[in-house]
This record gives structure tokens, C-alpha cells and sequence, in this order.
């Protein structure tokens, strides 16, 4: 019998969330998985672990020697200049690059119908590597244009294998760090007005466990090019606060529409629902939203 060779897999980042479950899918399908990160924190075990920072292009080239990889799974590419780093880095080290992006690339987008991929087409976005990209307020506040970016840069390059997973909202664990359902627990809890816009528009979502199969689904495929990844289904606030209710007894949800200021996270000006029928055409099995949202409301809420 002869053994398969064991897949050379990098993850860039991945120290958490869904990224920590993608590792523990890798290692337990036998493949050999290399971590890069900054140091901050201790990979799992198991994994080889190579420490750089990946804003400088003379690090990560330190620390990856001669390495190559059948798969480079980059979790943390935020902006143009990483990605221009990453392609030049990477380039004839790696037979398929794959960026995990956003359902925020959408952010111009306006559609009553699911979007498709082909609705952000990166190969055409300017990239401007001389805005201030290394200013985390102008990057928390032009996250998706970041992304867009960053994808236009590996997609402009024919020569450069390249797959941008599109995620949509991601809920689900109790590692969960962004504390968006804890928001309307609270709130719901004290009768306090959850604030949404005036046309408040639904999404689509994804569970933490769902995308962590999903990535690690991909790594074992060879398509190219943008892939959304998002459950069957979309949701808007009102619908999630009623799951969060619940599990808040006696609570109340108020929600106040406002025409203009902050409001309550995944509240949307307009729709964030993304199709995903690529994938379903190319084999992954989506799960149903309203199928593990009260679980997920359960772990997280209850």
C-alpha cells in the first residue's frame, strides 16, 4: 500500500477563533502544519512554529528559509502592502495561496438578490499602497476596502495561484471575542434601546465551526479565484434579538431606528446576504442558519 504524502500546509496567523479550529482540522487529517505569527502567542502543539512579521518583508524571509508549501492559508492579510509583501514572498514557494476575506468586500453593494462573486471583480480595484495603511483607525474604518485591496493584488497576478474566501458574519463559540450577542443580551436585559438604521437590512452568517470546515475543506480543493462562504439563510436584527430574548428572562428589546450615528452591531444600512452557490457547486454542503443559531445563542447567551 502506497501512503500519500503528507500535505506541507501554512497557516499566517491563526492563533484564535476560527483560526486555532482550522489548525486542529489540519493536524488531525495528518497533515504537516507550519504556523507564522508575531510571537504574541504560543501555537498548538504539534505544528511547527516560525515567528516574523509579516509587515516586513526581510523577516518573513528570515524566517522561512528554503520552505515551500503545497498551501499558504493566510488569516490575517489586512491591507495592499501585506499582500504585495506576501505575493513576493510566497511567489514560486507555493502551489495555491488562499486569503481568508470578507462579506465586507460587498460593503458597495446593494442587491435584494444574494450576491454572487462575480459582483466584486478585484481584478479591476486600484490599489493605493500609499494610503496610511498602518494606522489602525484608518484600517478598522476601511476594513473592507483592505480587503479589496489586499485581493486585487494576488488577483492581478496570473502567475500567482490565488483563492479569496469570502466569510460571511461569523457567530458561534465561547472564544467568540467581538461580544455582538452579549451586546443585545445586555441590552435586552435592561429594556435598553438597541439602535439599527431606519432601513434596516438582514445578512448572512456563518458558524465558527462551519467556517473552520470550510477553510479546511478548501485547503483539499484546487479551484481559483473569490468563494463565498456563508449558511443557508439570512437574518436580520430583529430576528437575532428574538433568539437572544429567549434566554433572557423577563427582558425586553427595543429596537430605536436612527437616521444617523453609531449603531448596534450587525445592523445593516443595506443587505449583506451573499450567495453560495460556487461552493455548493463545487461540493461543500452548507448548514441551515436558523438550524444552529439557538445553539449558538445558547453557548454564548444562556
Amino acid at each position: 500500500m502506497v501512503m500519500e504524502k503528507a500535505r506541507e500546509i501554512l497557516v499566517i496567523g491563526g492563533s484564535r477563533y476560527f483560526g486555532k479550529r482550522l489548525i486542529a482540522r489540519l493536524l488531525a487529517a495528518g497533515d504537516r502544519v507550519t504556523v507564522l505569527n508575531r510571537g504574541s502567542s504560543a501555537p498548538p502543539s504539534g505544528v511547527t512554529h516560525l515567528i516574523a512579521d509579516r509587515d516586513d518583508e526581510h523577516s518573513m524571509l528570515g524566517a522561512l528559509g528554503s520552505r515551500a508549501f503545497d498551501t499558504v492559508v493566510d488569516q490575517v492579510c489586512y491591507t495592499p502592502r501585506q499582500a504585495a509583501i506576501a505575493r513576493r514572498v510566497f511567489a514560486g514557494r507555493t502551489r495555491r495561496y488562499v486569503m481568508t476575506s470578507t462579506v465586507e468586500v460587498y460593503e458597495y453593494e446593494d442587491s435584494i438578490a444574494l450576491v454572487r462573486e462575480d459582483a466584486v471583480d478585484t481584478t479591476t480595484v486600484p490599489v493605493d499602497l500609499e494610503l496610511p495603511w498602518g494606522d489602525p483607525e484608518f484600517l478598522e474604518s476601511h476594513y473592507g476596502e483592505g480587503k479589496r485591496q489586499a485581493e486585487s493584488v494576488f488577483a492581478t497576478d496570473p502567475a500567482f495561484p490565488f483563492t479569496a474566501v469570502r466569510v460571511a458574519h461569523v457567530l458561534g463559540g465561547t472564544d467568540d471575542f467581538t461580544g455582538r450577542l452579549a451586546h443585545y443580551a445586555d441590552r435586552i436585559r435592561t429594556g435598553e434601546p438597541i439602535a439599527v438604521p431606519v432601513d434596516n437590512q438582514p445578512a448572512t452568517y456563518i458558524h465558527v465551526e462551519e467556517i473552520a470546515d470550510f477553510l479546511a475543506w478548501t485547503v483539499g480543493q484546487n479551484f481559483t479565484g473569490p468563494v463565498n462562504a456563508a449558511s443557508h439563510g439570512l437574518l436580520g436584527t430583529e430576528e437575532l434579538c428574538e433568539a437572544v430574548a429567549v434566554h433572557v428572562p423577563d427582558g425586553r428589546t427595543v429596537l430605536r431606528p436612527v437616521e444617523v450615528g453609531e449603531v448596534s452591531p450587525l445592523s445593516f444600512t443595506h443587505s449583506y446576504g451573499m450567495s453560495n452557490a460556487r461552493a455548493t457547486r463545487l461540493g461543500f454542503a452548507f448548514g441551515e442558519v436558523r438550524g444552529w443559531l439557538p445553539g449558538v445563542v445558547a453557548e454564548t447567551v444562556g
